[in-house]
This record gives C-alpha cells, sequence and structure tokens, in this order.
C-alpha cells in the first residue's frame, strides 16, 4: 500500500491553516490534535465538568435501544457497556444520512472516529469510545436522497428517490413506501456494472430497505454494518429517546437566547478579524432552534418576548417553549450553531471529527461554549483521501501524467494530449487561412466603405458568415480526428470519472457502493491499515488490497 499527500490541491481556508497548526486560528479552538497536552487537558476538563452533562447511564440505555433496530455485534455491546463506566470519553463525528451509505468522505468519516479513539485512548491510557452522530433531525431532504455511482457504461449516474409530498419535516420523520426503495434498488440495479460482488451487496441493501424504513434508519443499518466490527456507536440526533435527555439543555438555550446570539456575534467578529468569510452566519434574531411542528420542522425567531416563524406568524410565548423543553423536548430541534453545544451536553466529547466547512462554522463557537460553562473539544480534521483504482493507475502511466495532474487539470491535460495527436496540425493551419482571410477582406471592406458607407455593414457581415464556415469545418476537421482517438478519449474520461468526478474530489461524489461493488467488502476492511494521521490533510492511496 502507498499514501502519500496530494500536494497544492488545498486553499488557504480556515480549515486548512488549523489543519497546519496556524497560532492565530487555533487560537479560536484552543487546542490542537498534534499537541498532546492539549488532550490531556481536555480529559481533565471533561471530568471536572461530568456533573453538568446528561446521565451517562440514561445515554447508554437510549442508545442501547436505538441500536436494537441495527444489525448486532459484540463490539458494539462492548463499547456500551464501556460509554458507562465514569471514566470513558468519546471521539464523535458526524454526518446526514445518504442514500445507499452515502458518498466515500461518509466512510472516512466513520474511518477518522474509530482511528481517532484508538489514538486518544492509547495517549490517555482510558476507554474512548467512537460515536457517530446522524443528523437525523436536518429536513433538506434533497441533500440525503441520492448516491453517485459510475455506470457500465463508464458515466455517471445518480440514483435517487423522491421527497415525498406534503411539509418538510425532518429526514428521520418523512415515511417511505416500498415501492420507493424497489425503484431506487432496482435503478442502482440497473447502473452497476456485473461484478461478482454484485448480487451480494444488492441483497444486503434490499433486506435492510425491506420493511420500507426512513433515510436515516436505512444509512445507519448499513454504516452498522460496515463498521459496528470497530465498536462503532450509532445516534440519530432526532432519536426520541436521546431527545428525552436534551430538554434541561433545550431549557438554557432558550432562557438564554440573548446570551447565545451575542456570544454567536463574538465568535464571528473574531473570526472576521482574521480575515475569513463565515461559513454559517447566525442571522439577527433568530433563536437558533427549529420547532417540529405539522407543517413541518420550523425555525424560530424571537419577536417581542415570543417566538415566531421566519413570516412572523406567533407560535410559542417564552413559557410554552420551556414546557416544550421539560415536557416533550422531540418537538425541539437544533440547528447547526447550536447542535454542538447540544453534543456537548449528551456525550463526554473529548475530540470531534470535522470536514472543512464544519471546521469553518464551529470557528465561531467558543464564545457560546464558554457562556454556557463549557469549552471546544479537541477538533480532528476528517481524514481525507483520493482512492487510486489498479486500472487508473495502469492509466496514469501510459499517458505520462499524474493523479494531480487529473484531478488540477484533467480537462486541460485532455485536450493537450489529443492536440499531440494531431500530425495534420489543424489548428495551427486553420488559424493561418483566418489570419490570411482576415487580412485579405480588410482592404476590400475599407473600398466597400469608401465606395458607400453602408456596404461596409454588409461586408462585415459577409466576413462573419465566411469566417463562421470556415470555425464549422475546423471542427468537423477535429470531430473526425477524435473520431480516431476515441478509445484514447474514453481512457482520459475514465481516469477523470475516477479521480475528479464532476471537477470535484472523489470523495465527495462517488458512493461508497460504487467501490464496494467493484472490490468487495475487503475494500472497506482494507482501509483500517492506512496509517492515521492526527491533522488530516488529502492523501493519495494506492495498492490499497495489496495487503488484504
Amino acid at each position: 500500500m502507498n499514501v502519500t499527500p496530494l500536494e497544492g490541491l488545498s486553499s488557504p481556508s480556515l480549515a486548512e491553516r488549523y489543519r497546519r497548526r496556524d497560532d492565530k486560528v487555533c487560537g479560536l479552538f484552543g487546542g490542537h490534535p498534534s499537541v498532546s497536552a492539549d488532550w490531556q487537558r481536555r480529559a481533565a476538563a471533561l471530568d471536572a465538568a461530568a456533573e453538568r452533562r446528561a446521565d451517562r447511564r440514561l445515554l447508554a440505555q437510549a442508545l442501547r435501544a436505538y441500536h436494537a433496530r441495527l444489525p448486532k455485534h459484540e463490539a458494539v455491546s462492548r463499547s456500551l457497556e464501556r460509554l458507562e463506566r465514569p471514566d470513558s470519553l468519546v471521539v464523535v463525528g458526524g454526518q446526514q444520512a445518504g442514500l445507499f451509505g452515502g458518498p466515500l468522505m461518509i466512510a472516512y468519516k466513520a474511518l477518522t472516529v474509530i482511528q481517532t479513539a484508538r489514538y486518544a485512548e492509547g495517549l490517555l491510557g482510558r476507554p474512548v469510545v467512537p460515536v457517530f452522530w446522524i443528523a437525523g433531525e436536518d429536513h433538506d431532504f434533497d441533500e440525503a436522497n441520492h448516491v453517485y455511482v459510475a455506470a457500465a457504461d463508464g458515466e455517471l449516474t445518480r440514483i435517487r428517490i423522491e421527497r415525498p409530498e406534503g411539509p418538510r419535516h425532518s429526514v428521520s420523520r418523512t415515511p417511505l413506501k416500498q415501492r420507493d426503495w424497489e425503484a431506487a434498488l432496482d435503478a442502482l440495479a440497473a447502473a452497476l456494472p456485473e461484478t461478482e460482488f454484485k448480487p451480494g451487496l444488492l441483497d444486503r441493501l434490499r433486506k435492510h430497505a425491506a420493511d420500507a424504513p426512513t433515510l436515516t434508519l436505512a444509512f445507519a443499518r448499513l454504516i452498522a454494518d460496515w463498521f459496528a466490527s470497530a465498536g462503532l456507536l450509532l445516534l440519530d440526533a432526532d432519536d426520541p429517546e436521546l431527545r428525552a435527555l436534551e430538554g434541561p439543555m433545550f431549557r438554557q438555550l432558550i432562557e438564554r437566547n440573548d446570551e447565545l446570539e451575542a456570544a454567536l456575534r463574538e465568535g464571528e467578529r473574531a473570526v472576521k478579524s482574521l480575515g475569513f468569510p463565515l461559513q454559517a452566519e447566525s442571522t439577527p434574531g433568530s433563536a437558533n432552534l427549529f420547532a417540529h411542528l405539522d407543517a413541518g420542522r420550523t425555525l424560530l425567531f424571537k419577536r417581542e418576548g415570543r417566538f415566531a416563524d421566519r413570516k412572523g406568524n406567533v407560535l410559542f410565548s417564552r413559557d410554552e417553549l420551556l414546557s416544550l423543553a421539560d415536557e416533550d423536548p422531540a418537538r425541539l430541534s437544533n440547528n447547526a450553531l447550536t447542535r454542538p453545544i447540544m453534543q456537548e451536553f449528551v456525550l463526554p466529547v473529548l475530540a470531534t471529527v470535522l470536514g472543512p466547512a464544519e471546521i469553518a462554522y464551529w470557528s465561531v463557537l467558543g464564545p457560546a461554549f464558554e457562556r454556557f460553562g463549557m469549552s471546544l473539544p479537541l477538533i480532528v480534521p476528517r481524514q481525507s483521501f483520493t482512492y487510486l483504482e489498479p486500472n487508473i493507475a495502469k492509466l496514469l502511466d501510459k499517458y505520462g501524467v499524474t493523479a494531480e495532474d487529473i484531478v488540477r487539470e484533467g480537462a486541460e491535460k485532455k485536450a493537450q494530449w489529443l492536440a499531440e495527436q494531431d500530425k495534420w496540425r489543424l489548428e495551427e493551419k486553420f488559424q493561418e487561412v483566418r489570419d490570411r482571410f482576415a487580412g485579405l477582406y480588410g482592404p476590400i471592406l475599407d473600398t466597400l466603405e469608401a465606395l458607400q458607407p453602408a456596404l461596409r455593414k454588409l461586408g462585415e457581415s459577409n466576413q462573419s458568415k465566411i469566417m463562421e464556415q470556415i470555425d464549422y469545418l475546423e471542427k468537423r476537421a477535429v470531430d473526425v480526428l477524435a473520431k480516431q482517438h476515441e478509445a484514447g478519449l474514453r481512457q482520459w474520461d475514465r481516469m477523470r470519472l475516477s479521480l475528479a468526478p464532476q471537477d470535484r474530489w472523489q470523495e465527495r461524489v462517488l458512493g461508497i457502493v460504487h467501490f464496494l461493488n467493484r472490490y468487495g467488502p475487503k475494500w472497506l476492511d482494507a482501509w483500517n491499515g492506512v496509517p492515521f494521521d492526527p491533522t488530516g490533510g488529502h492523501r493519495l492511496v494506492e495498492g490499497l488490497l495489496d495487503q488484504a
């Protein structure tokens, strides 16, 4: 196995400067995973604040009940037992659900959570449990309802489930019908190329969807299938049993909402002072909380001591909202800026694994955490990878390019290669014709203008039509050239589809199931052998299955 950094492809973003331990940026977070003393300091802070968190026994009870709905594994049972120990801590990372497991970056986040927990346990000499937080309370169904795979014809295909008609409830509260799942599974079966692993993969997916689950539950079953052997615990942010533990923090967020808003503004000013844009700017007057209503998941705003929707329609008095926090917290929901605070209340979070955008919006949260008597956990950048498939590695060698070349300028390199196949120098010759024609036609235009000024416009129109015909003939000639090298161009397209689909990072587009269909379950297991780097970074992985 070869694991090498993909250098020079990261922008000088806030997340990248944090990863590289820029002192000014690290000051927004209070620590860094590359510093051993920061791990010790964070563990000590959690021990001191243990009484201010949710009841650990009830937390384990809620997670045990949730896991009863998922594939079972002894390692998960052991993790639940360890979570109940008063000296245990957790590493947590989360993501919204994705159809059939979603894109590769979700697997990489789960892997990072697992590896970080192992790393921290070795560092601290005490139990550290990996936890994956599924953001099932989000209501953006279109973010969760699709997956991309490369079809048998080499084209990128999106498989999706349409959102049911009606109010926009959270993904965990959006029921799906069996026909929805069957249509998506049939579309996936038609798109995936035939391999020895395809029947088993589809059988597993059909099993998890047999009772027409929500997208969140089907996703949780798959993640449990893939990572339970590592002891990864799963929780759904919209799980009613978990929500029952969150009432005290919802009460604080309601009672001290003006303080929360002021603290977020303070954090935003600190980020802006370093010259960075805000990833998730708080909205003036927003309570940074949602309510689950018949009309859907609704963002709340403060209006003269009451809480209203965006249009100003009053929904709750302050006392009514506090009663919900005490008696029915499942009707409340966090937004992106209050979810981290709730996570801190529910779990003994030693570290949280975040992607680049998440690191950017967590950067404003320091003052809010302090206002609620908390401190930020250690932020561990999610490990980021591009997987170099064996057949793609051979094509890179054949054409004398690197993975970085394809990711950075694949279209340009492809055009350059095609131009090199042009022994007739078509572009040069056609440009020469255009230049000579323009030179010959110029005096004619001058003569026409002298003869009658209006004739020049007619002459320019005539010149433009002739130029269009020259352009058309050049395009036809280039098309013929491309046809002669069609096989080679398809290989260039295969390199781009694998390494930079849609001109984006591979991990953000191609689904986990795309690779499981090609390489089987051992492919996913082999990622456990990739060396862990607590500072993250984007790395190219080759020969993953050589040691499997």
